[in-house]
């Protein structure tokens, strides 16, 4: 058995409420300090690995037991770390915009492929947050890249990623598909 300092309820809860409810008792905890969080939502694994990368604790580790994710983080040493944004955001509206005028713009969907097949904007490429990194080799470093996920939360994440590795031209969509109002398509 793994030992713990604090358990996390997340069952049933989608993203990103997950990373914000860790994010909320991550403050509380003291140094050193190890949290389990318990989830049912499997893009939760990717989600709070990258979340925690990004901020400077460190992922432990997932277990899974009948469907029942419990993942580890261990809180950063010494002083909080101020959480990363990636600095280059447009909204919904200027992605609608853009997407009107350059039909070729690559949008990428960081979504897990069943939020991505109920539906997705037209043309965008799905690439869920948890297979980011085999999914980066085929993409232009060059080209324009809109990262788009539910609220703006993975797609953030991603988008750090992306001009990690070199990418020039990378802007995160917020506040995402939750609140898109262009023209959207199925894949099922």
């Amino acid at each position: 058995m793994i030992q713990t300092d604090f358990v996390l309820d997340a069952q049933g809860l989608a993203c990103p409420m997950p990373i914000v409810k860790t994010r909320k008792v991550m403050k509380e905890l003291e140094p050193g300090k190890v949290l389990e969080v318990q989830a049912t939502d499997k893009g939760s694994t990717a989600d709070l690995k990258a979340w925690a990368e990004g901020i400077g604790h460190q992922y432990l580790g997932t277990t899974e037991e009948n469907g029942l994710l419990k993942h580890y983080v261990r809180k950063s040493g010494g002083e909080e770390q101020v959480e990363k944004q990636h600095p280059h955001v447009v909204s919904n509206e200027e992605l609608q915009a853009i997407v009107a005028d350059h039909a070729d713009a690559l949008i990428l969907d960081v979504r897990e492929s069943a939020e991505y097949a109920f539906g997705h904007i037209p043309g965008a490429r799905s690439l869920p947050l948890g297979d980011f990194e085999s999914g980066l080799a085929s993409l232009d470093k060059e080209s324009a890249v809109y990262v788009v996920c539910r609220t703006g939360n993975r797609s953030d994440i991603a988008s750090q990623k992306l001009a990690a590795a070199g990418f020039t031209n990378v802007k995160n969509v917020v506040p995402g598909m939750s609140e898109w109002n262009g023209p959207t398509e199925r894949s099922m």
